[in-house]
């Protein structure tokens, strides 16, 4: 069984090295049990020299597959592109900077030969601040509430899939990705085990507040259509109190005669209204943006160079507008 590794990169150049010494040594160890390894590394746009380290690596190991995009086009292009660079009967998908432990690689293909196509490592939270850990569980407990597939919390990209599900994933051209949900909505039968996250070795995460609330809403957004029924609901139920303050207004008219309005009671009402109307516009044109993209038709990622050339079936498994020669 060929394993792919797709690991996406930015800005790695100084832990690249050291995790592809890694997971050649779990490549290594199941050599002896008839299972074989490729390394697809996709560079999402570095500005460092994450690029020349990756061509160093396949020049010194035939096995790695780079590829880089023209600059940076984001996480979900790079995951798309290493599944469409990648010929292995499964796919190991995790992140480049070690906080995925490569060690787990062979229990993940030990369960997988039990007959799971998607095999999911489960990130305990021990360690994280407790802000962070309150938030992330009160995100999950929401968003399961709304959207049509079921998300984990702790539960991440860090996975192997089945040349099935890669397959099927490949099938959702779709230009607003979410894989976690796009992982839960083709199914197939799955596995999940738990494990403590590791701590970065080099460098920052480039995942600030602003990118993870970006994240979650693109997650809320790409599933279901609820918040769009919420604005209809929320329309319906604002005319109905306006009708009751209109009954109660025209009430106090006849049994007490004709009174001065409230100024604090307008003003604080308008306001309120108006901010309402201006969310729902901000939410009817999430929708509109989205319809948007998916109509222009262009490509997830552009590649500035790669070695990949044709995968073991001898066809480019990517498409021709993906490429520049």
């Amino acid at each position: 069984m060929l394993i792919s590794i797709v690991a996406p990169c930015y800005n790695e150049e100084e832990v690249i090295g050291r995790f592809h010494e890694v997971v050649q040594k779990v490549a290594n160890e199941l050599l002896p049990l008839g299972h074989d390894m490729e390394f697809v590394y996709v560079d999402d746009g570095s500005r460092d020299r994450t690029l020349e380290v990756l061509k160093q690596l396949g020049e010194l190991d035939a096995r790695v597959r780079y590829v880089s995009f023209s600059r940076n086009f984001g996480k979900e292009a790079a995951l798309l592109a290493g599944l469409r660079h990648a010929s292995g009967d499964c796919v190991v998908v995790m992140d480049s900077d070690l906080q995925h432990p490569p060690e787990l690689i062979k229990r993940m293909v030990e369960l997988s030969e039990q007959g799971y196509d998607q095999v999911i490592a489960k990130r305990t939270r021990s360690g994280d601040r407790i802000t962070r850990t309150v938030t992330a569980r009160l995100y999950y407990r929401l968003i399961n509430r709304l959207v049509d597939v079921e998300l984990v919390d702790g539960v991440g990209d860090f996975r192997l899939l089945s040349r099935r599900v890669v397959d099927a994933i490949l099938a959702l051209t779709e230009y607003n990705r979410f894989s976690k949900g796009l992982f839960a909505w083709v199914g197939f039968p799955s596995t999940t085990f738990e494990y403590e996250n590791a701590v970065r070795e080099h460098g920052r995460s480039s995942w600030s507040f602003r990118s993870l609330l970006n994240y979650g809403l693109d997650g809320l957004l790409s599933f279901n259509n609820r918040p769009l029924r919420a604005a209809l609901y929320l329309g319906m139920g604002l005319l109905l109190c306006a009708g009751l303050y209109t009954a109660w207004i025209v009430g106090a008219a006849l049994i007490h005669g004709v009174q001065t309005p409230g100024y604090v009671t307008m003003i604080t009402a308008v306001t309120a209204l108006a901010g309402v109307q201006m969310i729902m516009l901000g939410v009817i044109g999430e929708y509109t943006g989205r319809i948007y993209y998916e109509v222009k038709g262009r490509p997830h990622f552009l590649v500035k160079a790669t070695n990949v050339e044709r995968t073991r079936a001898g066809e480019p498994r990517g498409t021709a507008k993906d490429l520049i020669p």
